[in-house]
């Protein structure tokens, strides 16, 4: 089996030499960076199989790498300080697949690098169908979505959780039964991302009253029959 390449992005020497020593452990080559303007010449010429971003960068943040990442199709983990919950928002807002928090436990991180790369690399076995909902259009074997007949662009999980969503319409999910459909048990998470996702999907398709928020229990997309 090919060896999968992780490409580090991280300004502190010694969080890098221990992501570097943690990664090789666990069978990954590396590709290091040490800010964020040398990150943004790398990515697109460099051949890696996920990217771990920090945040807090000299020149270009990490936020500014991720859609250069995106561009690739290429899955993303952030790096964030301790208890900065706006900083992971605002990444998983932007389509990231997963965070991890500094200082941080070479095993989780271990584990959320694998999780994230099985989900990627899992085949997907997805009849030939378009799914409708009012004017929106969900082509499941292209990947797409188009609204009112333009395209919209969402993330890998946005996508799934539309999908998702779409089969069941009028049924109420908790954000726990979401996270297990959508995201896998192996997600390790907090619940706090299917609101995030949410919130990004009734922005971007205009669901602010279909994908209706049930009261103490989760979400549900209304519907239309």
């Amino acid at each position: 089996m090919q060896q999968k390449k992780i490409l580090i992005v991280e300004d502190d020497d010694g969080v890098r030499s221990l992501l570097k020593l943690t990664l090789e452990t666990g069978g990954y080559g590396v590709i290091e960076c040490a800010d964020g303007d040398e990150a943004a010449k790398a990515i697109p010429t460099e051949n890696f199989d996920l990217a771990l971003l920090d945040i807090m960068l000299p020149g270009r943040d990490g936020l500014s790498l991720l859609p250069l990442v995106r561009r690739r199709n290429l899955p993303v983990i952030f790096l964030t300080a301790k208890g900065s919950l706006s900083d992971r928002v605002s990444g998983l807002k932007m389509g990231a697949d997963d965070y991890v928090t500094k200082p941080f436990e070479p095993l989780e991180l271990l584990a959320r690098v694998e999780a994230v790369l099985r989900r990627y690399s899992a085949p997907v076995e997805k009849k030939q169908e378009i799914l409708t909902y009012g004017s929106l259009h969900l082509n499941v074997s292209a990947h797409t979505v188009s609204l009112e007949g333009q395209p919209v662009e969402l993330t890998e999980k946005e996508f799934e959780l539309l999908e998702f969503f779409i089969r069941h319409p009028g049924q109420a999910f908790s954000r726990e039964q979401l996270i297990s459909n959508v995201w896998g048990y192996d997600f390790y998470g907090g619940t706090r991302t299917v609101d995030v996702h949410v919130s990004s999907l009734r922005g971007k398709l205009g669901l602010e009253k279909d994908l209706e928020t049930v009261y103490k229990m989760g979400y549900r997309l209304r519907s239309r029959s």
